[in-house]
């Protein structure tokens, strides 16, 4: 027993980062996400991930989170809300702070995608003027920001 735990302590890394990758970028292949998410099934794989909560829950919790609110699978999404409930349960506050960090997170990407969706327009704006002046449009690296004001 000892071996195993060791062996899957030494591998846990990468045995997260796989089910990371299947959770987040397969997430279309629901047989695939199905099958990742049935391994939650088997009460060996449960202890040994349950022993190592700390490490594997803060790698695919945003996988579990996004699969929760937008797989179109309804077997992946009881499968995936099953998965979040052993975490849950096991231990609530490292939950809650994983919780917390997916929504930080979340709210950075929306600043980063309004600040690309500013700059697409500045440089449609750009363009648009250039091409009616019939001028060659030039970009440079950084765009002027406009002043607030």
């Amino acid at each position: 027993m000892q071996s195993s735990i060791f062996q899957f302590r030494r591998d846990q890394w990468s045995c997260s980062c796989y089910v990371l990758f299947l959770f987040s970028l397969i997430l279309s292949l629901f047989q695939v996400a199905e099958r990742a998410l049935f391994l939650w099934n088997n009460d060996h794989i449960v202890n040994l991930i349950k022993q190592n909560c700390k490490v594997i829950l803060p790698i695919i919790f945003p996988a579990l989170e996004r699969n929760t609110k937008t797989h179109w699978s309804q077997a992946v999404h009881s499968l995936t809300l099953n998965v979040q409930k052993i975490f849950h349960d096991l231990d609530l506050d490292l939950y809650k702070e994983c919780l917390q960090k997916f929504e930080q997170d979340e709210s950075k990407e929306g600043e980063v995608t309004a600040g690309r969706e500013a700059t697409w327009k500045r440089l449609e704006e750009v363009a648009t003027k250039k091409a009616a002046s019939n001028e060659a449009v030039l970009i440079s690296k950084a765009l002027p920001r406009k002043s607030a004001g």
